[in-house]
């Protein structure tokens, strides 16, 4: 088990560990305050560039995966064998030109990199010591000139990127709490953006499981994102603004709007400047 974790470190950890020291020294060269988190917002940029091309491949999938949703949905009423079915959707997806597992590989290139992005902004954002870094982040830097001559401000705006919202509110900060609210809320949009525009006509048949499982993880997957960002380092609620955000914009500019019309209705008269 230990080389498994020691390949996922040289591979992974180590690499976005220098990036991150290196947008941290580039920025401290200038002179700019909140040089720590501005690299954290930089490496995540940074990171979601990199990962455009399989995330565009993501999102595409199931967009088409969620228009043929409908006919989907009837081929499971019509045919009740599971063999047909398994034949009908083999034909429905040839018909449109549809991968389903093309979804797939993208999001598990994607899950190694964000678990590791994770590790690395958790362990920076909780160095109490020079010597602690010395100790632990200095064997993994490439090149001498990425270890920094002092230990870094962990402050970002006046925020101290190591605590966790819930002690600040629990000293009496209560605007804190704006924190995990925003990253909630920007993973909503996200999520409804994800659904498709036309919101399902109602029929007294029961939904199938995927569009079950659409209406319930709306609200459940940002409420846990909330409740994650609220009780971690707000270093990594930093980290998750900026990727959902970014994931926003490539939504945008990938399918649209989506499902976010449906609360937005204006929105409706921007979807002829996408793609």
């Amino acid at each position: 088990m230990d080389i498994i974790f020691q390949i996922f470190d040289l591979i992974f950890k180590q690499p976005i560990t220098n990036i991150l020291l290196g947008f941290y020294q580039l920025l401290s060269s200038v002179g700019l305050p909140f040089a720590l988190g501005f690299s954290i917002i930089l490496l995540t940029i940074f990171l979601r560039i990199v990962l455009y091309p399989f995330m565009s491949t993501q999102i595409r999938s199931s967009k088409k995966m969620q228009e043929l949703a409908p006919e989907m949905k009837s081929i499971r009423e019509k045919h009740k064998d599971r063999q047909k079915q398994q034949e009908m959707m083999m034909r429905l997806y040839k018909k449109h030109n549809i991968n389903p597992a093309a979804g797939c590989l993208p999001a598990i290139i994607q899950l190694p990199i964000i678990f590791a992005l994770y590790q690395v902004i958790t362990q920076m954002v909780s160095i109490g010591s020079f010597e602690i870094f010395s100790e632990k982040v200095t064997p993994l830097l490439y090149f001498d000139f990425l270890k920094p001559d002092h230990l870094w401000d962990t402050k970002f705006f006046g925020i101290e990127l190591a605590v966790k919202p819930i002690d600040l509110l629990n000293q009496g900060a209560f605007l804190i709490i704006l924190i995990p609210l925003l990253t909630a809320a920007s993973q909503m949009i996200l999520s409804k953006m994800m659904m498709n525009k036309v919101a399902t006509p109602k029929t007294d048949k029961p939904d199938d499981f995927q569009t079950t499982f659409m209406k319930q993880s709306l609200f459940i997957f940002p409420i846990m994102i909330g409740f994650f960002s609220f009780t971690l380092p707000t270093g990594l609620s930093l980290y998750w603004i900026t990727f959902t955000l970014f994931g926003i914009l490539q939504q945008y500019l990938l399918v649209g709007f989506g499902g976010l019309v449906q609360w937005i209705p204006q929105l409706a008269n921007y979807e002829r400047y996408t793609k």
